[in-house]
């Protein structure tokens, strides 16, 4: 009876045009997904899943390059190469690196907004709890994603360009 009061002031006119507003978007949402758009446990512990998923295989792209790189720098190919070759080399690591780090800062980021509603479910479960738990170690990981891009690309460019 709580609800239904609350949608006949909404259409009544008793309440702000802002309140109105929200309660059209959220309707319209929840209408387009068509099921209640909160979460349980097993959909998060899901979720967290896929993201970390994410992570690992965003980092499959940039090893190929250095793999290719390091096996091109091994057998002295940089060194006769036109200067066009070297910059086109770094270029792609480059290129594939920060396309790698910006989906895996997104798959943290997300982590991170799954952590804090991990922590509202009712009677979690002790995977539940772990992971709820991890939120320093998340966040640690998008700073060392970023650090060792960086220690990375620095290392790229000494084997391609030279000393």
């Amino acid at each position: 009876m709580r609800a239904r009061t609350k949608i006949h002031k909404v259409f009544s006119g008793r309440t702000s045009p802002s309140v109105r507003l929200t309660f059209k978007v959220s309707k319209r949402i929840t209408e387009f997904l068509g099921e209640e758009t909160l979460m349980d446990e097993k959909s998060l512990i899901k979720q967290w899943n896929h993201l970390r998923l994410q992570i690992i295989q965003a980092q499959v792209a940039p090893a190929l390059v250095l793999i290719a790189i390091v096996a091109l720098a091994a057998i002295g190919s940089f060194e006769t190469a036109s200067d066009g070759a070297k910059y086109l080399a770094l270029g792609v690591a480059a290129v594939t690196g920060i396309l790698a780090t910006i989906s895996q800062y997104a798959a943290v980021r997300e982590g991170e907004a799954l952590i804090v509603d991990l922590r509202k479910v009712e009677k979690p479960s002790a995977m539940t709890e772990k992971i709820a738990d991890s939120r320093g170690l998340v966040s640690l990981s998008a700073i060392a994603i970023i650090a060792f891009d960086i220690a990375i690309f620095a290392l790229v460019v000494w084997a391609v360009l030279g000393a």
